[in-house]
């Protein structure tokens, strides 16, 4: 799951899924990085504002992803607690090292993902928020 976070190398967020994340103070976030997101993203307000995902290479599979969680710049809260003083700590810094060994890990990741047999019909739904149930 880890190699497959690392798809966020790639893509952008809207303002209202990082907005808690850059205005809470908390310990676990660059205060530059955050400042530089508050400046696209206010703290009132509906906002669509997108910003990316990696901060350094937003078009580009990469480990700038795994290396931004070192530095505490992770945009999206679920992204940079993998990177938090638990136990994926430590696969996080194998793959912001070694670029071989994330692509390698996240090919196979993909493929196996791939082949997931999804429910279909009657045995399964199609969720309109994929964090709730309909």
């Amino acid at each position: 799951m880890v190699a497959l976070s690392g798809a966020h190398t790639i893509g952008q967020a809207q303002c209202f899924l990082f907005r808690d994340r850059i205005y809470g103070n908390g310990t676990d976030i660059d205060v530059s990085f955050a400042s530089t997101r508050k400046r696209q993203c206010p703290q009132e307000g509906e906002n669509g504002n997108l910003a990316p995902l990696d901060l350094v290479t937003p078009n580009q599979l990469d480990n700038n992803y795994f290396k931004n969680l070192i530095d505490k710049k992770g945009l999206l809260q679920s992204d940079q607690v993998l990177f938090s003083g638990g136990s994926t700590d430590s696969i996080v810094s194998e793959y912001s090292n070694s670029p071989r060994a994330f692509s390698s890990v996240f090919a196979a990741a993909m493929i196996k993902m791939g082949d997931i047999s999804p429910l279909t019909g009657q045995n399964g739904i199609i969720r309109k928020v994929c964090g709730s149930v309909n």
